[in-house]
């Protein structure tokens, strides 16, 4: 706090309120109301701002001063709206972004390969990681509640795995003889509270930005709200302004399909729960992702 009142004073600013909200602090001044984040990098985000300044995109906040220790932004009141209404914009500013920023990248096979290997060696891990769990819970003479719910829905979890297996081949097939992939500016860090709504959309927290092909944004925001959102309707939104390549669609999917692990601790309510989302993501995955391959199968 005092490197925030030496910038203050170094600005000859009054300041009558501070507001500590995360990791920002909200200062309230005569000359009006400034937000500073401590600064974890460079001049990356003046770079990169400067960036979406000449590709005409305009969704980020104003960043208006280059402190040492803060970056230090215009506040901005944010609008009270529903969570669905919000998620909504952020897919179609992330559209936005990801189309105004768009450029093909080289890639060689080996790298096709490297991503490959990487998914498919996760994929493995996880076949491995439930065959074991399995092995275990049925072991037992008597099963835990949390146990007996995994053990009733293993099948499932084994038919998603090799749903991912089997499209990550198909993927690799479609991109290994491919010279080129699509790279956009990628935010990377999508959490329904960094958008602000005002007369603009401004969406904050660029500190993890990073150049790669489009779907992470997606797969980012798909992994925190999956079991919130009716994402028909998102990937609905985000798709009439950027649509994704065929093999972009594929990979996504793959990594969306792909269960996650469930470490099984001493609260049994927990466990439960753990159980409960876990099974919960997949069919709510399998339903959004069934009418694309009942499209592809019609075509075919």
């Amino acid at each position: 706090m005092n490197n925030i009142k030496d910038i203050i004073s170094k600005y000859e600013l009054e300041s009558n309120r501070y507001t500590i909200k995360k990791n920002a602090t909200i200062i309230d001044t005569d000359d009006g109301h400034f937000v500073f984040k401590k600064k974890n990098h460079d001049d990356k985000l003046y770079d990169l701002f400067k960036y979406l300044e000449s590709r005409s995109f305009p969704y980020f906040p104003n960043l208006i001063n280059n402190d040492e220790r803060y970056d230090i932004y215009e506040y901005i009141e944010d609008v009270n709206l529903p969570r669905e209404q919000r998620a909504l914009d952020m897919m179609y500013v992330i559209s936005i972004l990801h189309y105004k920023t768009t450029y093909y990248k080289d890639i060689d096979e080996d790298e096709i390969k490297a991503m490959y290997e990487d998914v498919l060696n996760k994929i493995d891990y996880i076949y491995n990681y439930y065959n074991d769990l399995i092995a275990v819970i049925e072991s037992k003479i008597y099963m835990s509640p949390s146990e007996y719910l995994i053990a009733r829905n293993i099948s499932k979890i084994f038919q998603t795995i090799v749903f991912c297996r089997r499209e990550i081949d198909s993927w690799y097939d479609i991109v290994k003889s491919k010279h080129k992939k699509r790279v956009v500016t990628l935010h990377n860090n999508l959490d329904i509270d960094h958008l602000i709504e005002n007369q603009n959309l401004y969406l904050l927290s660029w500190e993890k930005s990073k150049q790669d092909i489009p779907i992470y944004d997606l797969l980012d925001f798909y992994k925190r709200y999956a079991l919130e959102f009716d994402f028909t309707e998102l990937f609905k939104t985000y798709e009439s302004k950027y649509k994704l390549l065929s093999e972009e669609k594929k990979l996504l999917f793959v990594l969306m399909s792909i269960p996650d692990v469930i470490t099984l601790d001493n609260s049994e309510i927990e466990n439960c729960r753990k159980a409960r989302r876990l099974l919960d993501y997949i069919f709510k995955t399998e339903i959004l992702l069934t009418p694309y391959y009942t499209i592809e199968d019609k075509k075919e």
